[in-house]
């Protein structure tokens, strides 16, 4: 598997390369040069296949011989032990919930995959790996947990400061060990951008052995796609061959996963990208000028995002082709009262008690059926956390209905460790050289 920048297309490295350099130094992000299709018989038998079997072949596929298939084999099973059932609404709808392991993420997809193939990678000796990650939410959980004790490894995470949910912080700074948290004074979009001046810092590029574990590694991508896969396979099983897939999107790093698998040969109608007010991608799909802006607080906080990272990788699949693209992918934006509203829907109609991220990602399919009503493929709304994350959100008939997972409640009683910086660069680097 060989890889490009999105900004030069004449680079190329290997898959271990752009794991351990995760962004490069030309600032784009890494791309495969070819992407491959999956065999038509696999597509069309996959009802037969196991999550495990279908991450497999994905992964196979598109690493190739970059890891011999025994190793990918095992290494896959190891990162993706726990389920992703598509639970049935109504006869035509599904949530996808991905929030089954051990951060009660979606994110743990990306996280427990990408810190297995780091460690395959590493060789005893090797000069220490220093982790960066910034978070609006539940990528630094993930990834703490996905990185706690692998040798030679040392996990640094950036969170803004008052903007994570009270359980969401507890998983990032109770860890100790090698997981290291800073709360910054500033959003998501700071924290993302001190991470990304670090990578282009040559100081700390001398110093440091530096990787991201945001949705910028191209190893945090390559696993999220196989839940759509496995999603189409459970959908088959039904009987339903057409499915549209809605995705709560922030960094779009998740919607980004499924335009990939949909271009490895996977049958999607349509992707919707739902966000909340930081509506970025919507705004630009409406009238084709894309204006980032400062991102702003809401309910779904890991969609806080103002300045989406993966939206060039999007653009790229697509060959900037902006006509093309919005053939396959259409937004939608809520506000949070609109989302408040979402929660109470979904209770009501279907006694299901929704994160603020999954209840906007089924507005956007009710949107979409309204402005589509001659459609009637299957809709999938993913659910990309355990509602137990924001139990200050709910009513207090809902959140009483919660059931709140052993190891959340295991936090409660561990010490929160967590530094404190501004947003300056000068003050994080001078922060990394320091420790």
């Amino acid at each position: 598997m060989k890889l490009y920048s999105t900004n030069n297309k004449d680079l190329r490295v290997s898959f271990k390369e752009a794991v351990f350099n995760s962004m490069p130094q030309d600032k784009g992000l890494y791309m495969p040069v070819e992407i491959p299709q999956l065999d038509a018989d696999f597509i069309e038998n996959i009802d037969r296949y196991s999550l495990s079997d279908i991450a497999y072949q994905v992964a196979s596929t598109l690493l190739k011989d970059e890891i011999p298939a025994d190793d990918l084999k095992a290494l896959v099973e190891e990162a993706i032990n726990f389920n992703a059932p598509a639970v049935k609404l109504d006869e035509k709808t599904f949530v996808l919930e991905l929030f089954h392991g051990p951060s009660l993420a979606f994110k743990d997809f990306g996280a427990r995959f990408m810190s297995r193939v780091m460690a395959y990678f590493l060789k005893d000796g090797e000069q220490l790996l220093d982790v960066l990650v910034a978070t609006s939410g539940d990528t630094g959980g993930a990834v703490a947990l996905g990185f706690l004790g692998v040798p030679n490894t040392r996990v640094t995470i950036l969170y803004p400061e008052g903007k994570v949910s009270p359980i969401q912080e507890l998983q990032l700074t109770t860890n100790g060990a090698n997981i290291r948290a800073i709360e910054v004074k500033g959003t998501f979009d700071d924290c993302q951008a001190l991470v990304k001046q670090a990578f282009a810092d040559e100081e700390l590029n001398k110093t440091f052995r530096l990787t991201s574990a945001n949705s910028i590694n191209i190893s945090r991508l390559i696993p999220q796609t196989f839940y759509y896969f496995n999603t189409y396979a459970q959908l088959k099983r039904q009987g339903l061959n057409e499915v549209i897939f809605s995705v709560p999107s922030g960094n779009f790093g998740n919607i980004g996963a499924g335009l990939l698998a949909y271009k490895m040969g996977l049958p999607v109608k349509q992707f919707i990208a739902a966000t909340n007010v930081n509506d970025t991608v919507p705004r630009y799909l409406e009238n084709g000028v894309y204006e980032t802006k400062p991102s702003v607080q809401t309910y779904a906080n890991a969609m806080d995002v103002g300045a989406p990272s993966n939206w060039v990788r999007i653009m790229d699949l697509f060959n900037q082709d902006l006509a093309t693209l919005k053939e396959k992918v259409v937004g939608y934006r809520f506000d949070d009262e609109e989302t408040l509203s979402g929660i109470k829907e979904i209770y009501k109609k279907f006694d299901y008690i929704a994160c603020p991220h999954t209840a906007i990602a089924y507005l956007a399919i009710e949107q979409y059926r309204k402005d589509n009503p001659k459609d009637e493929s299957a809709a999938v709304f993913l659910s990309t956390a355990h509602p137990c994350k924001f139990p200050d959100i709910f009513p207090k008939d809902m959140a009483n209905e919660i059931n709140i997972p052993t190891q959340v409640k295991a936090l409660e009683n561990k010490p929160k460790h967590a530094d404190k910086l501004g947003v300056d660069f000068q003050g994080f680097k001078d922060y990394l050289l320091s420790k």
